[in-house]
Protein backbone atom coordinates (compact mmCIF):
# COMPACT_ATOMS: atom_id res chain seq x y z
CA UNK A 1 0.00 0.00 0.00
CA UNK A 2 1.24 3.68 -0.54
CA UNK A 3 1.14 6.01 1.89
CA UNK A 4 0.09 9.38 1.94
CA UNK A 5 1.46 12.28 0.33
CA UNK A 6 0.52 16.14 0.03
CA UNK A 7 3.00 17.52 -2.95
CA UNK A 8 0.73 20.63 -2.45
CA UNK A 9 2.72 21.81 0.24
CA UNK A 10 5.56 24.30 0.12
CA UNK A 11 9.09 24.54 0.80
CA UNK A 12 11.27 22.34 1.93
CA UNK A 13 8.89 20.05 2.44
CA UNK A 14 7.38 20.08 -0.88
CA UNK A 15 11.40 18.42 -2.29
CA UNK A 16 11.20 15.74 0.53
CA UNK A 17 7.92 15.05 -0.44
CA UNK A 18 8.71 15.08 -4.24
CA UNK A 19 11.90 12.43 -3.51
CA UNK A 20 9.91 10.03 -1.24
CA UNK A 21 6.97 10.16 -4.78
CA UNK A 22 10.18 9.34 -6.71
CA UNK A 23 11.75 6.55 -4.74
CA UNK A 24 7.78 5.01 -4.75
CA UNK A 25 7.11 4.93 -7.85
CA UNK A 26 11.22 4.07 -8.88
CA UNK A 27 11.15 0.61 -6.44
CA UNK A 28 6.95 -0.20 -7.30
CA UNK A 29 7.28 0.41 -11.40
CA UNK A 30 10.87 -0.54 -12.54
CA UNK A 31 10.33 -3.40 -14.55
CA UNK A 32 7.23 -3.11 -16.28
CA UNK A 33 8.72 -1.36 -19.26
CA UNK A 34 10.48 -4.85 -20.15
CA UNK A 35 9.74 -5.74 -23.66
CA UNK A 36 9.49 -3.95 -27.11
CA UNK A 37 7.15 -0.83 -26.11
CA UNK A 38 9.00 2.68 -25.05
CA UNK A 39 5.94 4.23 -22.87
CA UNK A 40 3.67 3.35 -20.70
CA UNK A 41 1.06 1.66 -23.65
CA UNK A 42 2.46 -0.18 -26.05
CA UNK A 43 1.22 2.05 -28.83
CA UNK A 44 0.46 1.02 -32.44
CA UNK A 45 3.76 2.72 -33.61
CA UNK A 46 4.72 2.49 -37.42
CA UNK A 47 7.24 -0.30 -38.00
CA UNK A 48 5.64 -3.46 -39.64
CA UNK A 49 5.72 -6.33 -37.31
CA UNK A 50 4.03 -10.11 -37.35
CA UNK A 51 0.28 -10.91 -38.20
CA UNK A 52 -2.13 -12.20 -36.10
CA UNK A 53 -5.82 -13.55 -37.09
CA UNK A 54 -8.66 -10.68 -36.64
CA UNK A 55 -11.28 -10.59 -33.88
CA UNK A 56 -13.82 -8.59 -33.57
CA UNK A 57 -12.83 -4.85 -32.41
CA UNK A 58 -9.48 -4.96 -34.37
CA UNK A 59 -8.61 -1.68 -36.39
CA UNK A 60 -9.92 -2.72 -40.41
CA UNK A 61 -7.39 -0.05 -41.32
CA UNK A 62 -4.64 -2.78 -40.36
CA UNK A 63 -6.05 -5.70 -42.48
CA UNK A 64 -3.21 -7.98 -44.31
CA UNK A 65 -4.71 -8.75 -47.17
CA UNK A 66 -1.82 -10.70 -48.77
CA UNK A 67 -2.09 -12.69 -45.45
CA UNK A 68 -6.08 -13.08 -45.47
CA UNK A 69 -6.16 -13.97 -49.35
CA UNK A 70 -3.46 -16.93 -48.57
CA UNK A 71 -4.80 -18.36 -45.62
CA UNK A 72 -8.30 -17.18 -46.08
CA UNK A 73 -9.23 -15.92 -42.63
CA UNK A 74 -8.92 -12.39 -42.00
CA UNK A 75 -5.51 -10.94 -40.38
CA UNK A 76 -4.66 -7.91 -38.96
CA UNK A 77 -0.52 -6.36 -39.36
CA UNK A 78 0.38 -5.77 -35.64
CA UNK A 79 3.39 -2.70 -35.62
CA UNK A 80 6.12 -2.51 -33.19
CA UNK A 81 6.10 0.77 -31.21
CA UNK A 82 8.15 3.75 -32.07
CA UNK A 83 11.44 3.54 -29.73
CA UNK A 84 11.52 7.05 -29.31
CA UNK A 85 8.64 8.45 -27.78
CA UNK A 86 7.66 11.59 -26.98
CA UNK A 87 4.74 11.77 -24.21
CA UNK A 88 3.16 14.98 -23.06
CA UNK A 89 0.75 15.49 -20.27
CA UNK A 90 -2.29 17.70 -20.05
CA UNK A 91 -3.33 18.45 -16.34
CA UNK A 92 -5.75 20.18 -15.00
CA UNK A 93 -5.60 21.70 -11.59
CA UNK A 94 -8.90 23.28 -11.03
CA UNK A 95 -10.33 24.28 -7.71
CA UNK A 96 -12.53 20.97 -7.61
CA UNK A 97 -9.16 18.60 -7.48
CA UNK A 98 -8.35 20.90 -3.67
CA UNK A 99 -10.87 18.10 -2.37
CA UNK A 100 -10.69 14.82 -0.56
CA UNK A 101 -12.22 12.59 2.07
CA UNK A 102 -10.24 9.30 1.31
CA UNK A 103 -6.12 9.14 1.94
CA UNK A 104 -5.69 11.81 -0.18
CA UNK A 105 -6.53 14.78 -1.71
CA UNK A 106 -7.40 14.52 -5.47
CA UNK A 107 -4.88 17.31 -6.12
CA UNK A 108 -1.88 15.04 -4.84
CA UNK A 109 -3.50 11.76 -6.49
CA UNK A 110 -3.10 13.79 -10.12
CA UNK A 111 0.29 15.09 -9.11
CA UNK A 112 1.07 11.48 -7.96
CA UNK A 113 -0.08 9.76 -11.42
CA UNK A 114 1.88 12.69 -13.28
CA UNK A 115 5.17 11.13 -11.29
CA UNK A 116 4.26 7.86 -12.43
CA UNK A 117 4.08 8.17 -16.02
CA UNK A 118 6.97 10.75 -16.20
CA UNK A 119 9.37 7.75 -14.14
CA UNK A 120 7.78 5.59 -17.34
CA UNK A 121 8.99 7.85 -20.03
CA UNK A 122 12.24 9.05 -19.15
CA UNK A 123 13.65 6.16 -17.95
CA UNK A 124 14.06 4.94 -21.76
CA UNK A 125 15.29 8.05 -22.58
CA UNK A 126 12.11 9.38 -24.16
CA UNK A 127 10.83 13.10 -23.87
CA UNK A 128 7.96 14.35 -21.76
CA UNK A 129 6.56 17.48 -21.57
CA UNK A 130 3.16 18.88 -20.09
CA UNK A 131 0.57 21.65 -19.85
CA UNK A 132 -1.05 23.02 -17.21
CA UNK A 133 -4.08 24.38 -16.41
CA UNK A 134 -6.25 26.32 -13.03
CA UNK A 135 -8.51 28.47 -12.50
CA UNK A 136 -8.26 32.31 -13.55
CA UNK A 137 -6.25 34.76 -12.02
CA UNK A 138 -8.25 36.10 -8.88
CA UNK A 139 -9.29 39.88 -9.03
CA UNK A 140 -7.41 42.28 -7.31
CA UNK A 141 -8.80 43.59 -3.72
CA UNK A 142 -10.13 47.20 -3.26
CA UNK A 143 -10.84 48.73 0.02
CA UNK A 144 -14.18 49.08 -1.37
CA UNK A 145 -15.08 45.38 -1.36
CA UNK A 146 -16.95 44.68 2.11
CA UNK A 147 -17.40 40.62 1.37
CA UNK A 148 -15.12 38.27 -0.80
CA UNK A 149 -15.67 39.19 -4.62
CA UNK A 150 -17.37 36.44 -7.00
CA UNK A 151 -14.54 33.76 -8.57
CA UNK A 152 -13.12 34.20 -11.66
CA UNK A 153 -14.95 32.82 -14.71
CA UNK A 154 -12.27 33.27 -17.29
CA UNK A 155 -11.04 30.29 -18.86
CA UNK A 156 -7.98 29.61 -16.18
CA UNK A 157 -4.49 30.19 -16.68
CA UNK A 158 -2.23 27.55 -19.27
CA UNK A 159 1.01 26.58 -18.75
CA UNK A 160 3.10 24.82 -21.30
CA UNK A 161 6.69 23.00 -20.09
CA UNK A 162 8.44 22.27 -23.12
CA UNK A 163 9.14 18.24 -23.55
CA UNK A 164 12.72 17.33 -22.75
CA UNK A 165 14.20 14.34 -21.87
CA UNK A 166 16.67 13.88 -18.85
CA UNK A 167 15.52 12.79 -15.23
CA UNK A 168 16.74 16.42 -14.43
CA UNK A 169 14.33 17.72 -16.80
CA UNK A 170 11.61 15.37 -15.48
CA UNK A 171 11.87 16.97 -11.56
CA UNK A 172 11.67 20.48 -13.17
CA UNK A 173 8.14 19.06 -15.10
CA UNK A 174 6.73 17.86 -11.74
CA UNK A 175 7.70 20.80 -9.61
CA UNK A 176 6.06 22.72 -12.20
CA UNK A 177 3.13 20.60 -11.69
CA UNK A 178 3.22 20.30 -8.32
CA UNK A 179 3.88 24.05 -7.16
CA UNK A 180 1.19 25.07 -9.79
CA UNK A 181 -1.37 27.19 -7.37
CA UNK A 182 -4.54 26.19 -7.56
CA UNK A 183 -7.05 29.20 -7.80
CA UNK A 184 -10.51 29.66 -7.57
CA UNK A 185 -12.91 28.76 -10.54
CA UNK A 186 -12.21 25.74 -13.39
CA UNK A 187 -9.57 26.14 -15.32
CA UNK A 188 -11.24 25.32 -19.53
CA UNK A 189 -10.84 21.31 -20.38
CA UNK A 190 -10.99 21.76 -23.75
CA UNK A 191 -8.88 24.22 -24.12
CA UNK A 192 -6.13 22.51 -21.98
CA UNK A 193 -7.03 19.45 -24.03
CA UNK A 194 -6.17 21.49 -27.04
CA UNK A 195 -3.30 22.78 -26.29
CA UNK A 196 -1.76 19.58 -27.27
CA UNK A 197 -2.82 19.63 -30.81
CA UNK A 198 -1.08 23.23 -31.21
CA UNK A 199 1.41 22.93 -32.80
CA UNK A 200 1.24 19.85 -34.29
CA UNK A 201 3.59 16.77 -32.95
CA UNK A 202 5.03 13.67 -34.03
CA UNK A 203 2.77 10.70 -33.42
CA UNK A 204 3.31 10.15 -29.44
CA UNK A 205 1.23 9.54 -26.04
CA UNK A 206 -1.06 12.27 -25.00
CA UNK A 207 -2.43 11.67 -21.51
CA UNK A 208 -5.04 13.68 -19.92
CA UNK A 209 -5.46 14.00 -15.81
CA UNK A 210 -8.28 15.61 -14.31
CA UNK A 211 -11.36 14.90 -12.62
CA UNK A 212 -13.64 15.87 -16.11
CA UNK A 213 -16.34 17.77 -13.85
CA UNK A 214 -16.50 20.28 -16.99
CA UNK A 215 -19.33 19.16 -19.37
CA UNK A 216 -17.83 16.66 -21.77
CA UNK A 217 -19.31 18.96 -24.80
CA UNK A 218 -16.44 21.24 -23.37
CA UNK A 219 -13.80 18.64 -23.73
CA UNK A 220 -15.08 16.11 -26.02
CA UNK A 221 -14.44 17.21 -29.39
CA UNK A 222 -10.45 18.36 -28.66
CA UNK A 223 -10.15 14.86 -27.27
CA UNK A 224 -11.46 13.15 -30.63
CA UNK A 225 -9.18 15.05 -32.59
CA UNK A 226 -6.08 14.46 -30.42
CA UNK A 227 -6.68 10.76 -31.40
CA UNK A 228 -6.71 11.26 -34.87
CA UNK A 229 -2.72 11.51 -34.20
CA UNK A 230 -1.93 10.63 -30.54
CA UNK A 231 -2.32 7.35 -28.46
CA UNK A 232 -4.94 8.98 -25.98
CA UNK A 233 -5.20 7.90 -22.23
CA UNK A 234 -7.42 10.07 -19.99
CA UNK A 235 -6.83 9.65 -16.22
CA UNK A 236 -10.13 10.34 -14.33
CA UNK A 237 -9.38 11.11 -10.24
CA UNK A 238 -12.40 10.37 -8.34
CA UNK A 239 -13.55 11.21 -4.49
CA UNK A 240 -15.71 8.41 -3.10
CA UNK A 241 -18.06 11.18 -1.74
CA UNK A 242 -18.66 12.24 -5.34
CA UNK A 243 -20.37 9.16 -6.09
CA UNK A 244 -22.42 8.91 -2.71
CA UNK A 245 -23.19 10.83 -0.08
CA UNK A 246 -22.88 8.89 4.03
CA UNK A 247 -25.59 9.24 6.39
CA UNK A 248 -24.33 11.72 8.78
CA UNK A 249 -26.88 14.17 9.03
CA UNK A 250 -26.92 17.73 8.28
CA UNK A 251 -23.67 18.15 6.35
CA UNK A 252 -22.44 21.62 4.95
CA UNK A 253 -20.39 21.68 1.73
CA UNK A 254 -18.61 24.38 -0.31
CA UNK A 255 -18.33 23.93 -3.71
CA UNK A 256 -14.76 25.21 -3.70
CA UNK A 257 -14.77 26.39 -7.50
CA UNK A 258 -17.82 29.09 -6.95
CA UNK A 259 -17.60 29.18 -2.87
CA UNK A 260 -21.10 28.81 -2.43
CA UNK A 261 -22.20 26.99 0.97
CA UNK A 262 -24.96 24.41 0.70
CA UNK A 263 -26.40 22.75 3.56
CA UNK A 264 -27.46 19.09 2.63
CA UNK A 265 -29.63 16.69 4.91
CA UNK A 266 -27.91 13.41 4.31
CA UNK A 267 -29.99 11.88 6.30
CA UNK A 268 -33.06 11.62 3.94
CA UNK A 269 -32.74 8.34 2.07
CA UNK A 270 -34.29 9.75 -1.12
CA UNK A 271 -31.56 12.34 -1.21
CA UNK A 272 -29.02 10.22 -1.11
CA UNK A 273 -30.35 7.48 -3.65
CA UNK A 274 -30.98 10.71 -5.91
CA UNK A 275 -27.86 11.83 -5.31
CA UNK A 276 -26.58 8.27 -5.95
CA UNK A 277 -28.07 8.15 -9.24
CA UNK A 278 -27.22 11.34 -10.58
CA UNK A 279 -23.49 10.80 -9.76
CA UNK A 280 -23.37 7.54 -11.64
CA UNK A 281 -25.13 9.12 -14.21
CA UNK A 282 -22.81 12.06 -14.58
CA UNK A 283 -19.62 8.94 -14.85
CA UNK A 284 -21.13 7.07 -16.57
CA UNK A 285 -21.73 10.38 -19.17
CA UNK A 286 -17.46 10.81 -18.81
CA UNK A 287 -17.06 7.05 -19.94
CA UNK A 288 -19.40 7.40 -23.15
CA UNK A 289 -17.36 10.50 -24.26
CA UNK A 290 -13.90 8.75 -23.73
CA UNK A 291 -14.89 5.89 -25.18
CA UNK A 292 -16.39 7.47 -27.89
CA UNK A 293 -12.80 9.75 -28.43
CA UNK A 294 -11.34 6.42 -28.54
CA UNK A 295 -8.98 7.10 -25.25
CA UNK A 296 -8.12 5.05 -22.97
CA UNK A 297 -9.41 5.48 -19.37
CA UNK A 298 -8.23 4.83 -15.71
CA UNK A 299 -10.11 6.13 -13.01
CA UNK A 300 -8.08 6.55 -10.05
CA UNK A 301 -9.82 7.09 -6.40
CA UNK A 302 -8.70 8.95 -3.68
CA UNK A 303 -9.39 6.16 -0.77
CA UNK A 304 -7.34 3.18 -2.96
CA UNK A 305 -3.62 2.32 -3.63
CA UNK A 306 -3.61 4.71 -7.15
CA UNK A 307 -0.21 3.34 -7.86
CA UNK A 308 -1.35 -0.65 -7.72
CA UNK A 309 -3.86 0.62 -9.95
CA UNK A 310 -2.13 2.00 -12.41
CA UNK A 311 0.05 -0.99 -12.25
CA UNK A 312 -3.32 -3.76 -13.15
CA UNK A 313 -3.89 -0.88 -15.59
CA UNK A 314 -0.64 -1.14 -17.55
CA UNK A 315 -0.53 -5.02 -17.26
CA UNK A 316 -4.16 -5.38 -18.77
CA UNK A 317 -3.43 -2.81 -21.48
CA UNK A 318 -0.57 -4.75 -22.63
CA UNK A 319 -2.11 -8.08 -22.43
CA UNK A 320 -5.09 -7.17 -24.27
CA UNK A 321 -2.93 -5.76 -26.91
CA UNK A 322 -0.87 -8.66 -26.99
CA UNK A 323 -2.74 -11.65 -26.71
CA UNK A 324 -4.15 -13.76 -29.43
CA UNK A 325 -1.72 -15.98 -31.97
CA UNK A 326 0.83 -14.40 -34.06
CA UNK A 327 1.56 -15.39 -37.84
Amino acid sequence: MTTPVRPAAGGERDEAVLARLQLLVTRKLDGLLQGDYAGLLPGPGSEAGESREYRPGDDVRRMDWPVTARTTMPHVRRTVADRELETWLAVDLSASLDFGTGRWLKRDVVVAAAAALTHLTVRGGNRIGAVIGTGAEPPARTGRWRAAPPPPTGPGVLTRVPARSGRREAQALLRAVAHTPVRPGRSDLGALVDLLNRPPRRRGLAVVISDFLAPPAQWGRPLRKLRVRHDVLAIEVVDPRELELPDVGVLPVVDPETGELHEVQTADAGLRRRYADAAAAQRGAIAAELRAAGAGHLRLRTDRDWLLDMVRFVAAQRHARTRGTTR
